[in-house]
């Protein structure tokens, strides 16, 4: 059950390492040492980076990727001659993993296009065979998973660029990002970055950062996670800034050594670091074990019952995907939860959107052609139009697990609840 979560755990220590080099071969030791402290301090890295997401692979190859490719460093910086080899594989893995990762590579590949002597090796000896052999693996293995040949990013190409499908599941202002999305991502450093990004005056990198977050910017439906591979790159900005506290509080005005634990910092620099801890170290802490873990408590306790041999079958009535499902249950058990995949035809709502528009009138209907299940698992938000319903139906309330203190994209969703069959 945790053998996904470690694997990735070990990748995001790759993803911090690598952080750490590109930091120091762009900035030196002293920006590399405050980057990681921003990478590791940063509440959204600590509460996204190890959950097993494809977004969280596609951050650390990216990191990967930029510490290979000649064109993210200054022309001072010498790079070995197969770097950008290994630079191109990992960007052309990162887009095999998550097709939009392309966004990123554009940029970086017309950079180097840009900067490079040697073009036309660039393109024909490099660019076309590594993508060549990525994009044949990446259709044998959908060819063997699918049983029939398949291209994913033409497929994902066509669903959320050319027809807008993932506008289907929400969207928000073009401005999100840059006013409520990336900004709450960087939280208390957003001050650090910028004035980072000023001091620094690397404009290939944070080009990169606002290539990324204008393209993203067109798309109608938009998440916190699509940016993460440009998080670490600001946090970059915000150890360069934290690194000129340092500078500025040395008697020769360079930069302060401060390798032994026993140096002291200048006071601007202290309570730079107490309002970066202060305010992120609970963020990530509420984030991360309180906010919305009824779902993942729901799913522990249902496969404690079922290794006793107490859960038969679940229905959970909730939006799709809510809970871990089987990845922490472990039991070949029936399940169901509510679909919520898109129509072919616009506005018809699909099986969840009913749900939370009639709970009732959903149930009565959905319960003509069910096989009883010996769970229902829902959010109390329901459950409180539902509970006469249940009763009726031979249900009891089993537990009560606590979700979240306040409401996201719903209604508060403070609880979920199971109920079980009377008997079970």
């Amino acid at each position: 059950m945790k053998a996904p979560r470690l694997l990735q755990s070990i990748f995001s220590a790759v993803g911090d390492l690598y952080l750490y080099k590109l930091s120091l071969v762009l900035f030196g030791a002293d920006v590399a040492k405050w980057a990681l402290f921003s990478q590791l301090a940063n509440w959204f890295m600590f509460f996204c980076f190890n959950r097993t997401l494809s977004n969280s692979l596609e951050t650390v190859l990216t990191l990967v990727s930029l510490y290979y490719w000649p064109s993210m460093r200054s022309s001072l910086n010498k790079v070995p001659s197969d770097s950008r080899k290994w630079g191109l594989a990992l960007a052309a893995l990162a887009c095999a993993i998550r097709p939009t990762s392309a966004i990123i590579w554009v940029y970086v590949g017309l950079l180097e296009l840009y900067l490079t002597h040697e073009r036309l090796r660039f393109i024909f000896l490099e660019l076309i065979p590594i993508g060549t052999v990525v994009l044949g693996l990446m259709c044998l293995l959908d060819r063997l998973m699918y049983g029939s040949w398949v291209l994913v990013p033409l497929n994902f190409l066509k669903f959320n660029f050319l027809s807008s499908g993932g506008d289907y599941y929400g969207t928000h202002k073009w401005h999100w990002y840059f006013s409520q999305g990336f900004s709450v991502m960087l939280f208390s450093f957003l001050p650090f970055c910028v004035a980072g990004i000023i001091k620094s005056r690397y404009w290939k990198l944070s080009g990169l950062i606002l290539w990324v977050l204008g393209l993203y910017s067109i798309l109608g439906h938009k998440e916190f996670r699509f940016v993460l591979p440009v998080l670490p790159i600001s946090l970059i900005f915000s150890g360069y800034s934290l690194a000129a506290f340092e500078e500025h509080g040395s008697p020769n005005g360079g930069i302060k050594r401060s390798s032994c634990i026993y140096n002291k910092r200048p006071l601007k620099m202290q309570l730079a670091i107490f309002f970066l801890l202060a305010t992120n170290i609970p963020m990530a802490l509420y984030m991360s074990l309180v906010h919305q873990r009824g779902t993942e408590d729901v799913m522990n306790y249902l496969s404690k019952e079922a290794v006793k041999e107490q859960v038969k079958s679940i229905i959970f009535l909730m939006p799709c995907h809510a809970t871990p499902y089987y990845s922490t249950l472990h039991r070949n058990l029936p399940m169901r939860f509510l679909d919520c995949s898109p129509g072919e035809e616009k506005g018809i709502p699909d099986e969840s959107d009913c749900f939370m528009m009639d709970p009732v009138g959903f149930a009565v209907n959905f319960t003509k052609n069910w096989s009883h299940p010996s769970h229902i698992v829902l959010f109390d938000s329901e459950e409180k139009q539902l509970r006469n319903f249940l009763v009726s139906h031979s249900f009891r309330e089993v537990r009560r697990f606590f979700h979240a203190h306040f409401k996201v994209d719903r209604d508060l969703q403070a609880s979920v609840v199971v109920y079980a069959m009377t008997g079970t």
